[in-house]
């Protein structure tokens, strides 16, 4: 393992405690937090992997990161902390108008501060692309579908 490597893992686990702070630190007392801490499920886990295991649920190992550019990889932190928020905001009902979910913007390919015209204009491009009468593929489209629903 090389310095860079070392490097990131440190700047990662502190997203983790970042993470961490912003999501339930204000929530418990001094003598839960440990178990807390352990039993939550974290946003990092979804994206980060620093065993290098190929483990699916996670978007990003750490041989992945290293081979990024610092402008890939502020993308990456930055796409982490809209995740970070987004349920932060969900689970304490502060979601308001014009958030949206950014793992449906992503797969949208759109970015994660997306507001709704950007999402009103990639959704009909990703329809006619995508539709069953044009010749596109019925699954994707359904797809397609329910996510943006689930956004509007």
């Amino acid at each position: 393992m090389d310095n860079n490597d070392i490097r990131i893992k440190k700047n990662l686990r502190s997203l983790k405690k970042l993470e961490y702070k912003i999501r339930f630190a204000c929530r418990f007392d001094q003598e839960t937090m440990i178990k807390e801490y352990q039993r939550q499920k974290f946003v990092w886990d979804e994206f980060f992997d620093l065993k290098n295991t190929g483990d699916s649920r996670s978007r990003y190992s750490l041989q992945q990161l290293t081979i990024k550019s610092k402008e890939e990889f502020k993308e990456v932190v930055d796409e982490f902390f809209f995740s970070v928020y987004y349920r932060f905001y969900t689970e304490n009902g502060f979601l308001n108008f014009g958030m949206y979910d950014p793992q449906i913007l992503k797969w949208m390919g759109l970015p994660a501060d997306a507001g709704f015209e950007d999402i009103r204009r990639k959704f009909r491009e990703l329809a006619k692309k995508y539709h069953p009468d044009k010749g596109g593929d019925a699954d994707i489209f359904i797809e397609l579908m329910d996510k943006y629903n689930s956004l509007i």
